[in-house]
């Protein structure tokens, strides 16, 4: 079974065991957490589609940890300006979880 869920304006694939990184999640490392935004859910009876989401299906995950992605950097500079450029970094905050069960009613 396999459910595509929504969080921090992104959309995941997922089947039961996955390990997926998604954007920070209020929850410290060991505790479960709960998406209710599930768009879709498939298995071998079929596939749902929400509209736009399934009723009554949850996806439930255990937080591994938190973690910094890769550091970015955004660098400008404006031709012929000896004098005008910028440099900004940034590392965006990241929650690896993994999924336990997806259920549906």
């Amino acid at each position: 079974m396999f459910a595509v869920i929504k969080t921090g304006g992104k959309q995941y694939k997922v089947a039961a065991n996955d390990v997926l990184t998604v954007e920070r999640l209020a929850a410290e490392a060991g505790d479960t957490v709960s998406f209710d935004e599930v768009l879709m859910l498939g298995g071998e009876d079929g596939v749902t589609v929400g509209a736009p989401r399934v009723a009554g299906a949850a996806v439930s995950a255990e937080v591994l940890e938190q973690t910094r992605g890769p550091k970015l950097i955004a660098f400008k500079r404006r031709r012929r300006k000896s004098s005008s450029k910028s440099r900004v970094g940034h590392r965006q905050n990241l929650t690896v979880v993994r999924i336990t069960a997806i259920s549906a009613e």
